[in-house]
């Protein structure tokens, strides 16, 4: 009966079935204090097998607060160009339409209010001013509702490739004006580019920019280059990518990511970005730093490591004290400091997670 009760306690699984949830429990409370929301314990166990990661561009890998550089107007009116444009863009969030009624109010362009205002993703924002129709996108979008002249596509091919921006305002039917902005790279975007691809997880950027714009953004970050993408097109690359096995996780900021977001292996979004994107994602950067994926991925890794040390020191110490009971070396007392030992044991180990780490330190998928 003795050897029997020693055999039981040894027996009693508190270690084993602690192993993981401790773990988890501590990764997701060290991952909030650094800025990591993780949306449970199965997303931050997939974080750490991602082997793809596509970034938007916009308010993502650059800083999100784009400048108008050039304002051209067909009539020469700059600021009935800044004043159709503003009133179109009025209410919206976007980091784009912020730039151009920054820049409305700085040169005390006069903003009516617009009529029957829609967004229309991928593309711009359309609506009505003063009774006349008005559309304000891309020049892609633009070629639907008016046609470019030669020097007007000479002049966006120009900013295009001075890595800028170009939104085409079009007012009844015809070509108003020319709007172009910059937007730079984070700080900490190609460095934090440069950590996930040391972990040997490969980077994309997705956009629905220019493909000249974006390009010249990638090519200063040392990342590959997908532009003029609709939100559709976004959503089929990361199909694509898993149906050729990849584990995908995205990178967004805007609703234009949203549908990417969604059919992502993981979502993340930026803390900085739309309610849309922010209730689509599985995770969240909250402070906008590139160089918090590379972390999130990190502590994924360290989290999934730190189960199986867990689960080796519960089944270890079980395994010798089982063999040394049944052979009589052992008695009850010892068997009573094991079960509770490995438990104080497996839980000072995922403790171990809540010390925060100045740097990424990625290792290799573990």
């Amino acid at each position: 009966i003795y050897k029997g009760l020693a055999v039981l306690l040894i027996g009693c699984p508190c270690a084993l079935v602690i192993s993981t949830p401790a773990a988890i429990a501590a990764a997701l409370s060290a991952g909030a204090r650094r800025g990591l929301l993780l949306k449970g314990g199965a997303v931050l166990e997939q974080m750490g097998s991602l082997t793809t990661i596509a970034f938007d561009k916009t308010g993502t890998l650059t800083q999100g607060r784009p400048l108008v550089t050039d304002v051209v107007a067909v009539n020469g009116n700059e600021r009935r160009v800044l004043s159709l444009a503003g009133a179109l863009e009025a209410g919206s969030n976007h980091p784009l339409a912020l730039a151009i009624l920054e820049r409305a109010r700085a040169d005390k362009a006069p903003l009516p209010p617009a009529g029957e205002s829609r967004a229309i993703p991928g593309k711009g924002v359309g609506g009505s001013v003063g009774g006349e129709k008005v559309f304000l996108g891309s020049p892609q979008a633009a070629a639907e509702f008016a046609t470019l002249t030669t020097d007007q596509n000479a002049q966006i091919a120009a900013w295009n490739a001075q890595g800028k921006t170009v939104s085409v305002l079009v007012a009844s039917g015809e070509v108003a004006g020319l709007i172009s902005m910059r937007d730079e790279p984070r700080a900490d975007a190609k460095a934090g580019l440069a950590a996930l691809n040391a972990a040997g997880i490969k980077t994309i950027m997705l956009t629905g920019d220019n493909a000249t714009t974006a390009q010249a953004i990638g090519s200063a970050l040392g990342i590959e280059v997908r532009g003029e993408l609709l939100p559709q097109d976004k959503m089929k690359i990361v199909a694509d990518l898993q149906g050729t096995g990849e584990k995908v996780g995205k990178v967004g900021d805007g609703i234009n990511d949203a549908p990417a977001l969604a059919a992502a292996d993981v979502g993340i979004a930026m803390g900085g970005g739309t309610d849309v994107a922010l209730e689509t994602a599985d995770a969240a950067v909250l402070h906008g730093r590139v160089g918090d994926v590379a972390a999130m991925v990190d502590l994924s890794r360290r989290t999934m490591r730190n189960i199986h040390q867990n689960i080796t020191i519960a089944l270890g110490l079980k395994a010798v004290f089982l063999t040394t009971t049944v052979v009589g070396i052992t008695g009850l007392w010892p068997a009573i400091l094991a079960d509770t030992g490995a438990t104080v044991l497996v839980t000072a180990n995922a403790l171990r997670l809540l010390r925060s780490k100045s740097s990424p330190g990625l290792s290799g998928p573990g």
